[in-house]
Formats: C-alpha cells, sequence, structure tokens
C-alpha cells in the first residue's frame, strides 16, 4: 500500500475511533465453535439445575459474543451489586478532595451521634466501611432499615464487638453510610452524582435508586440497571477504569476497589475454626472455607469480592453478577433469581471459563 493511502487510512480509523459515542451499542464478536458448544451446554446445565437464570451476556477483548435472556432486557433489581456503584462514588469523592479514606463518620455526622460515644465508635472510618471492617460482629441492616429513624444513628448505636479495621462482617448498612457521606459533601444523591462522572460517559440511562426515609439513596442495595448497563460497567473496570478510550473511573481507584484489601471470614469465625473446616471435607462449610473450591475466601476489596481465576466481581443477592476476567480479557454479567449463588458460579468456571 503506498504510505499516503496508508496514512488517509489511518486517520480515517483514528477519526471512526474518536466519534464513537458512549451511547452507540456495544460491539458485537463471532464466538468460536468451542464457546457456541459450552455457552448451549452451559444454559442445559442450568436448566437441568432449575437455576432461574434471567440473563446471561459474555464479552471478550470488548465485544459481544453470547447472550441469552430469558426475560427482557429491562431494569433488573441489583441488590448487593449495587454496593460496587456506591463505593466508585466515593472514589470520584476522594479525588475531587471531598472525602477521605481517613475521614471519622462521627465527624461526618455529628447530627446523628448516639447519646454515648464511645472510644471504638470514634476510630470508624471511610476505609473501613469500604472493606466491611467497621467492628460490628452482627449486620445491623434488616432492623435497623425496618424503621423510619435515621439509619446512621441506627448504625451508630449497634453494638461494637471489634476494633475497626480487624474483623470483617458484612454490613449494608455502612455502605447505606457511605451513600449519606457523598450525599453530605456533594450535596447531592449518589445516582445524581453519577449522572455526569459514570452514567454518561458509560453511556447508560440513569438509572432508579432507591431511598431511604430521609431521601438517600440506599447505597447498599436498591440499584436497577439493565444487563448492557452491567457490561459497560465491567468493561470499564476490565479496562483499568477507561471506556471507549476515556478515563472514566480513576485507575488508582479501581485498582484499590478490586484488590484484596481484607481477609473475607466473617466476624467470630476464628482461625481455628476455619482451619478445623478446611481439615474436614464431610463438613457442609468444606466448600465455603476451603480457597480451593471458594469464591467467598479470596479476600474483599472496596465493595468487591475477588474470585478464583485471578478474577473479581460485584455480587448481588439472588445471582446478580459483574465478573471480570483479566487473564481471559473477558467480562460475564447475569441477572437471575438464583439462592444458591455458588452453584451459579460454579457453572460458569465450569463450562464458560475453558474457552476463552
Amino acid at each position: 500500500m503506498k504510505p499516503f493511502l496508508l496514512s488517509a487510512l489511518l486517520a480515517v480509523l483514528v477519526l471512526a475511533a474518536a466519534c464513537t459515542h458512549p451511547n452507540d451499542p456495544l460491539p458485537r464478536g463471532t464466538a468460536t465453535p468451542a464457546l457456541e458448544d459450552a455457552f448451549a451446554s452451559y444454559l442445559q446445565a442450568v436448566a437441568d439445575s432449575s437455576e432461574e437464570l434471567h440473563s446471561i451476556m459474555v464479552l471478550q477483548h470488548g465485544k459481544i459474543l453470547k447472550e441469552h435472556f430469558a426475560v427482557p432486557d429491562t431494569a433488573h433489581i441489583m441488590n448487593s451489586v449495587s454496593k460496587t456503584f456506591t463505593a466508585t462514588a466515593v472514589g470520584f469523592a476522594i479525588t475531587e478532595g471531598l472525602l477521605s479514606l481517613d475521614d471519622r463518620i462521627v465527624d461526618l455526622f455529628p447530627e446523628s451521634l448516639p447519646d454515648r460515644v464511645s472510644d471504638t465508635l470514634e476510630r470508624i472510618t471511610i476505609r473501613h466501611l469500604l472493606t466491611m471492617n467497621s467492628g460490628h460482629g452482627t449486620d445491623p441492616t434488616y432492623t435497623v432499615r425496618s424503621g423510619d429513624s435515621d439509619w446512621v444513628r441506627g448504625f451508630m448505636e449497634w453494638r461494637l464487638d471489634f476494633e475497626p479495621g480487624t474483623c470483617y462482617c458484612y454490613n449494608s448498612l455502612g455502605t447505606y453510610v457511605l451513600s449519606a457521606a457523598v450525599q453530605k459533601v456533594t450535596g447531592q444523591k449518589v445516582v445524581d452524582y453519577l449522572e455526569p462522572r459514570l452514567w454518561q460517559p458509560l453511556g447508560i440511562e440513569k438509572p432508579f435508586w432507591q431511598e431511604s426515609p430521609a431521601g438517600i439513596n440506599t447505597g447498599g442495595w436498591g440499584l436497577y440497571l439493565r444487563t448492557e448497563d452491567l457490561a459497560r460497567m465491567g468493561l470499564c473496570l476490565l479496562d483499568g477504569g477507561k471506556f471507549r478510550g476515556r478515563q472514566v473511573i480513576p485507575a488508582d481507584w479501581v485498582r484499590e476497589m478490586s484488590a484484596a484489601q481484607v481477609p473475607s471470614v466473617n466476624a467470630g469465625v476464628n482461625e481455628q475454626i476455619v482451619e478445623d473446616i478446611r481439615k474436614d471435607p464431610d463438613s457442609p462449610f468444606y466448600a465455603y472455607f476451603d480457597p480451593e473450591q471458594s469464591d467467598w475466601m479470596q479476600g474483599y476489596g472496596y465493595q468487591m469480592w475477588r474470585c478464583r481465576h485471578h478474577a473479581f466481581r460485584a455480587d448481588g443477592a439472588n445471582g446478580q453478577y459483574i465478573l471480570v476476567l483479566p487473564e481471559q480479557d473477558a467480562v460475564i454479567v447475569t441477572t437471575a433469581h438464583i439462592p444458591n449463588m455458588r452453584q451459579e458460579l460454579n457453572l460458569i468456571w465450569d463450562y464458560l471459563l475453558p474457552v476463552l
């Protein structure tokens, strides 16, 4: 090819890339015969397991290769996948100098302090909330949110059993406090704060997010997104916060979010108990505590989980997943109503991972 023709072709390609709009549909690719066969076998295994899978989308090298919808691709409840988006909002606020990981919640919410403020409560920071290490031994979410009271105050009134930063305890109300913190320092609900920073750059129509009686997005749950919206977020996380060439989420924050910041062993489960379970393959808890088998024992980041196979994920009850697989340059997203989420993941690992 003549040099001037080559230069002209390159200029056209660069211009075409620059003109790609965030709202443009995600590109489609062609699945390999191996993936076609594996995907069919996977769907049959889902049916044989009586899993209520609502949708799945498999992407590799930035393209959708396979997808299946048992229901229309409308906004679907995310449950705890919502947490990853709240953590993303926290990352933006930190980058903009409005929050820091070491900010104490007692300083952020003086109006919600309990009558007695313990030394332990005074030490809880944004970092502890992000890593589920607030010091609670039990999750206060379901008790506190059932009332119309100040949920932040309810969080701070809940008994603290451990020193903050020393013990993991899954705590959705802690994520609500993160949402409240973002709203406090920005003057915007998280869903609105993310509009120019995340939704628009990813080409996601501004979603619905449930609120507390105080008018604060629930943070740890209550977000509704489409399957392709999850895919867009997954591609952004896979590319270190970039989407279609634009840095959307700060790269450092994506690395922090997706890294194993803390062990993901629940409060009150000491090392000896875990060791005893790992020595007993007949224990009903063996598969959950064996690092070789469990996707819940790989560590927890900032409102994200590490997985086996060097992957990481956003994870929501009843089978909502954004699975990011850097080694395969792939993303797999699902919506579902599947209580046995370990079984759901295992089918993906067994059938789809080997052919990516």
